[in-house]
C-alpha cells in the first residue's frame, strides 16, 4: 500500500483564506468523483467558509472529557475505518486534549497518510518550530503550538495562501474574521500591519525556498554541528542551526561536552528537543571543552559549527580566552557561527 499524499495550505495569519481554499479544492475533487470526507473542520463562525462544506461528508468528532469539561477532537480511528481516498483536516499544528491517543494533530495526520489516505490541511508559518524564536522576536508572541520542520518538509505540495496585510486588516475590521470585540483587540495587538508584514515575508521566503530546493538541489557535503549547554539560549541555537541545515540539506549534529560524561536535566531537555527535530545528538566526556568540541568536529567531518556566546566570567579569568575564542583558534579551517541571544 502506497503512502497518502500530503498537501499543506500555508498562510501567515488567521483570516487569509487557508481553510476556504482547502474546502474549495475539496469541492472540486468531489465534483470529479473523488471519495472525500472532512475529518476535522474549525468554522470560527465564518459563514462563507462554512458554506464551502455543503455537500461534503463530515466524520463526527470524538468527544473527550478532561478537567471537568467536554472537548471535541478529530476521530482518527473513525476516519481510518471509513477509509476515504482524501481527508480534509483543518489546523495541522493543533495540540490534542490529553486522552486523545496522540499529542498532536500532525501525528494523527501521519497515521492517515500511512494508511494510504491523501490529506489536505492548513497551517500558518509561525507554527514552524525553527521560526519560533524569530516570530517571538518580531511579534512579541511566543507560539506554543509548533510543528517540526521535517514534518512539513515531507509534504508533497505546499500552497501559499496570500493576502496583503492591509486587505487582511480590512477583513478583520468588517467582522469577517472575528467578532467585533475580539477584532478590535486583534487589530491593536498581534494583527498590527508591521507584524503581519513580517510574518508574510517569512511565509513567502519559506515557500520560495521549498520551490528552489526542488529546482536547484544544493551541493552535498555540508555538515553542521550545534554546541549545546544548559543555558536557555540552547533552544534558540538548535532552531537556528537546524533551519540552516535544512536550507543546505546538510547533516545536523548536536553535541554536549560533560566533565563526567553525564548531563543535567536542562541539557537532557535540549537533547530531547534536538532529537524531536531529527538532529543526531552526542554527549562526550572531557575537561577541556574547546578541545573536545574541535576534535569532535574534525573527526565527524563537520563544516560549520554553531555556538552561543560565552557566558559571563569571574574577574580573574577576564583576560584569558573564552570558550568561543578557543574553539575559533582550534578549528580555524571550519566556519563558526556565533548565535546571539534574542531578547525583547
Amino acid at each position: 500500500m502506497s503512502r497518502g499524499r500530503l498537501k499543506v495550505y500555508l498562510g501567515y495569519a488567521a483570516g487569509v483564506g487557508k481553510t476556504y481554499r482547502m474546502l474549495d479544492e475539496a469541492q472540486m475533487l468531489k465534483a470529479k468523483g473523488a471519495d472525500i470526507v472532512i475529518g476535522y473542520f474549525e468554522p470560527h463562525g465564518r459563514p462563507d467558509t462554512i458554506a464551502k462544506t455543503e455537500g461534503l461528508e463530515v466524520i463526527p468528532r470524538r468527544k473527550i472529557q478532561y478537567g471537568g469539561s467536554a472537548f471535541e477532537e478529530m476521530d482518527t480511528e473513525a476516519v481510518l475505518a471509513r477509509k476515504p481516498a482524501v481527508a480534509v483536516v483543518d489546523e495541522f499544528a493543533h495540540s490534542n486534549i490529553p486522552g486523545s491517543g496522540r499529542e498532536k494533530r500532525w501525528e494523527d495526520v501521519r497515521v492517515l497518510l500511512d494508511a494510504g489516505i491523501e490529506v489536505l490541511t492548513t497551517m500558518n508559518v509561525q507554527h514552524l518550530e525553527s521560526l519560533n524564536d524569530q516570530v517571538w522576536h518580531v511579534t512579541g508572541v511566543r507560539v506554543r503550538e509548533t510543528i517540526p520542520d521535517w514534518v512539513v518538509d515531507e509534504a508533497d505540495e505546499v500552497v501559499l495562501v496570500d493576502l496583503t496585510p492591509r486587505a487582511l486588516r480590512n477583513r478583520i475590521e468588517r467582522g469577517a474574521v472575528y467578532a467585533p470585540e475580539k477584532a478590535r483587540r486583534a487589530m491593536d495587538n498581534f494583527f498590527t500591519e508591521a507584524n503581519l508584514s513580517a510574518l508574510r515575508e517569512l511565509a513567502m521566503r519559506h515557500t520560495a525556498h521549498e520551490v528552489e530546493e526542488k529546482l536547484f538541489p544544493p551541493t552535498p557535503g555540508e555538515r553542521i554541528l550545534i554546541c549545546l549547554t544548559g543555558r536557555p539560549s540552547s533552544a534558540n541555537l538548535i532552531r537556528r542551526g537546524k533551519r540552516v541545515a535544512d536550507y543546505l540539506q546538510a547533516d545536523c549534529l548536536a553535541v554536549h561536552v560533560a566533565a563526567a560524561g553525564s548531563c543535567d536535566e536542562t541539557v537532557k531537555r535540549h537533547m530531547n528537543f534536538a532529537r524531536n527535530l531529527r538532529i543526531q545528538t552526542h554527549v562526550i566526556e572531557g575537561e577541556d571543552v574547546p578541545r573536545a568540541l574541535a576534535e569532535f568536529a574534525h573527526e565527524h567531518q563537520v563544516t560549520q559549527i554553531f555556538m552561543g556566546r560565552s557566558g559571563p566570567r569571574p574577574w580573574w579569568k577576564r583576560f584569558g580566552e573564552t570558550v568561543v575564542q578557543q574553539v575559533v583558534r582550534l578549528a580555524r579551517d571550519l566556519q563558526i557561527t556565533i548565535v546571539a541571544e534574542r531578547r525583547r
